[in-house]
């Protein structure tokens, strides 16, 4: 998956470039809500600036009957900040002409 790739990669800047602009992103049942390019690009760049620094590992991605949509399973494992990271994610997510127009991010756990 780019987005994981990108992430442990650190491409911040790049990484808002995969959702469609008016991108929806949620993280049930009580995290943020982000809608759109720009508060995804503000999301990303927090993340640097916060030193997350993590990899995708165990991924698994599922088929699903309709093509738009992805489901992945992952774990991150790393650092942010000074904290250490082992955090088991799904993402389900809609993808149109190539773009992430909407994404649920599941904690796992």
């Amino acid at each position: 998956m780019r987005l994981l790739d990108g992430v442990a990669a650190k491409r911040w800047d790049e990484l808002p470039l995969l959702y469609a602009e008016d991108a929806h992103v949620t993280h049930p049942p009580h995290g943020p809500e982000l809608n759109g390019r720009e508060e995804l690009r503000r999301h990303f760049a927090a993340a640097a600036e916060h030193g997350f620094d993590v990899r995708a590992e165990d991924v698994i991605v599922h088929e699903t009957a309709d093509p738009e949509v992805v489901i992945g399973e992952f774990r991150y494992r790393g650092t942010s900040g000074d904290q250490e990271i082992d955090a088991p994610r799904i993402f389900v997510m809609r993808i149109r002409g190539g773009l992430i127009v909407e994404s649920r991010d599941y904690r796992v756990g």
